[in-house]
């Protein structure tokens, strides 16, 4: 039997708010996260703003035991577990006690491990000091290590998966959640994915000259979706988590509702037909889209806004084009459509989680999130849709239907569908 699948919990670790009622704030009113980092001017990088999380350290100790927090090293771990435990605390749940959750699992993702711990164990296996290591390292740097400190802090014991697709990797982890809800493998699942980008991933992509460096004075322009000044994309950091829930047993529960998952699909391009390892290719994005739809059962004309990864770079107009293509909608016939990173930069395998929290919040608050930077729309853009779609201010309107897409190198494609909550389905 299929089930009907609920968001009862939320939780994020933003460039512009750490924390739900933060982060809420900051999107309504269109503010920036992203700033001039000096330690990537002192590295020589070409790009020197970045979106990253104001997080104290110290904070953790409200979220793990003071033998965990002493041995905990990485940061994208740190995001990740702030987020999915204030995600279950906002869905009402608790961990368990001597008895694992068998009906409650977690898919958590991220792109790579702990660069800087990784660097840290080289330099001191290579000063023959690798006994000085300590007993803790490996679960520090192992992929799967953010989904074993998620399931043991709150005694998860159903499926428990770390997944990494790139740039689609967050939106990945709340399909694969849903599915396995769906499906009648599990009653709740904890979702999302995070990301700290230090500055060797920084380095690696700066080299790429792929990143926005015509803004490193005035941060707060720097990231430009759909922008004729788009100069590529600003990195990010931080983490999103959802608590996705079988609908029965929430309603059993009486638990609060955000928006339901109304379905969603994944894919690739195969890197043919014009993808690459670092571009999608259209036809693989055209069906990512249609597929989500048609799992979801909902019309394209039945869309009212779409949550863009439109990172400011030569793709935005690509992905645009994809959209009217696969919706079979364009000009002031388009659905609205707006992108977090211009407020965020782009956190690569959290991009979609923390994206997903933000298309969940303007479902529940009935609103349309702006996109800043966006003086100078893209002259190639507005051959295709009306610039009444891409708001430069909050707009607050009826909302019942959002898509939430990303699109990963590697040519993996991912896209959700949300909704406004309708008990009677």
């Amino acid at each position: 039997m299929n089930r009907r699948v609920v968001v009862t919990g939320l939780g994020v670790v933003s460039p512009n708010g750490l924390g739900v009622p933060a982060f809420l704030e900051a999107i309504r009113n269109g503010v920036t996260g992203i700033r001039f980092v000096p330690q990537y001017e002192a590295l020589k990088f070409n790009c020197q703003v970045a979106g990253i999380p104001q997080f104290e350290w110290d904070i953790l100790k409200n979220y793990v035991s003071e033998v965990t927090f002493h041995g905990l090293q990485g940061q994208a771990i740190a995001y990740g577990l702030m987020a999915a435990v204030d995600a279950w605390k906002d869905a009402g749940h608790v961990a368990a006690g001597e008895e694992a959750l068998w009906d409650a699992g977690c898919v958590f993702g991220s792109s790579v491990a702990g660069v800087e711990t990784v660097k840290r164990i080289f330099n001191r296996v290579d000063a023959g000091e690798a006994r000085k290591l300590g007993s803790r390292v490996v679960e520090q740097f192992m992929n799967s290590g953010i989904t074993a400190y998620i399931s043991g802090k709150l005694g998860l014991g159903n499926r428990v998966i770390a997944n990494s697709a790139a740039c689609a990797t967050g939106t990945q982890a709340v399909l694969m959640g849903y599915e396995y809800i769906h499906q009648g493998l599990a009653k709740r699942m904890l979702v999302g994915s995070s990301e700290h980008v230090d500055q060797y991933i920084f380095g690696a992509f700066d080299s790429m000259r792929i990143l926005s460096r015509k803004h490193n004075n005035v941060p707060e322009k720097a990231s430009r979706p759909m922008s004729a000044t788009a100069g590529g994309f600003v990195p990010g950091s931080g983490a999103g988590a959802l608590v996705l829930e079988d609908l029965e047993y929430a309603l059993q529960r009486k638990a609060k509702i955000y928006a339901e998952l109304l379905g969603g699909a994944c894919n690739s391009g195969g890197q043919r037909k014009g993808g690459s390892m670092t571009a999608p290719a259209a036809p693989g994005v055209i069906r990512c889209i249609t597929d989500a739809l048609d799992n979801a059962r909902v019309k394209p004309a039945d869309l009212d806004l779409i949550s863009g990864h439109l990172t400011a770079t030569a793709a935005d107009t690509l992905e645009i084009q994809n959209w009217c293509l696969a919706l079979d909608r364009n000009g002031r016939n388009f659905p609205l459509i707006n992108s977090l990173k211009s407020m965020i930069g782009h956190s690569l395998s959290a991009a979609g989680s923390i994206e997903a929290v933000g298309a969940v919040l303007q479902i529940k608050h009935q609103f349309v999130h702006p996109n800043i930077n966006l003086e100078d729309p893209n002259g190639e853009i507005l051959k295709l849709i009306d610039l009444s779609r891409m708001p430069v201010e909050r707009i607050d309107t009826p909302i019942n239907i959002v898509a939430k897409a990303n699109f990963g190198f590697g040519d993996v494609n991912a896209c959700l569908i949300f909704s406004k909550y309708n008990q009677h389905g």
